[in-house]
């Protein structure tokens, strides 16, 4: 497993799945923009009705020489970008054979598990990793924590997952510059730069002998 061994140049699908507040849906418009600027064309959709109350959060994004429809069938996504472990498994489905899952080892207690009424499952890790061979946990909550920023988890994200798509890393930098304000582009730029640090060190770490957990 190489890092750069995601979807084709040509075209492809990704799927974003995160909770209310992490800023999932910022994630995508950056990614959008990052395509737009790299000449695709680009079609997505967001689900996101109980975001204010920490529920799921879900972007589907399509990007080709020519995207007619936005959303993606299960089984279908070539890069799943999880930003909590048990989002990570409620939209596993969606992602392809042989497809990569990027997932933020943070652990966000939904109403359920928060209130008492059911555990948060200790094996989620495990069962991320019967997913695909092609898994990819990342401490992304620790590297924003670094930069001092806690709402950065979305930006180091996406620099995680940038490995396995077809962009420069100057068209992420300029999408950041277009579609965050002033104040807060170079901590997100740096977010940016640390995702790919981490998912970088981790498919190094694979390739020595198998995920580590």
């Amino acid at each position: 497993m190489t890092v750069g061994d995601g979807v084709t140049a040509g075209r492809g699908d990704i799927f974003l799945a995160g909770v209310g507040g992490q800023g999932t849906l910022l994630a995508s418009e950056v990614l959008g923009e990052a395509f737009l600027l790299s000449g695709y064309d680009v079609k997505k959709s967001e689900v996101h009705g109980m975001a204010q109350r920490g529920g799921a959060v879900t972007t589907h994004l399509r990007f080709g020489p020519k995207v007619f429809s936005p959303l993606i069938e299960p089984g279908k996504a070539d890069l799943l970008i999880s930003f909590e472990k048990i989002e990570g498994l409620r939209f596993a489905h969606y992602l392809r054979p042989g497809g990569t899952l990027v997932v933020n080892t943070q652990e966000i207690y939904p109403p359920s598990v928060a209130t008492g009424r059911e555990p948060y499952p200790a094996d989620a890790m495990d069962r991320l990793a019967k997913v695909t061979d092609r898994f990819f946990p990342v401490d992304a909550l620790a590297a924003a924590l670094s930069l001092r920023e806690v709402r950065a988890v979305n930006m180091v994200m996406v620099g995680a997952g940038s490995h396995f798509l077809p962009l420069p890393v100057e068209a992420y930098a300029e999408a950041v510059r277009r579609c965050l304000p002033e104040r807060v582009q170079e901590v997100n730029v740096l977010a940016f730069r640390a995702g790919r640090a981490l998912l970088k060190a981790q498919a190094g770490s694979q390739e020595e002998g198998g995920v580590r957990r």
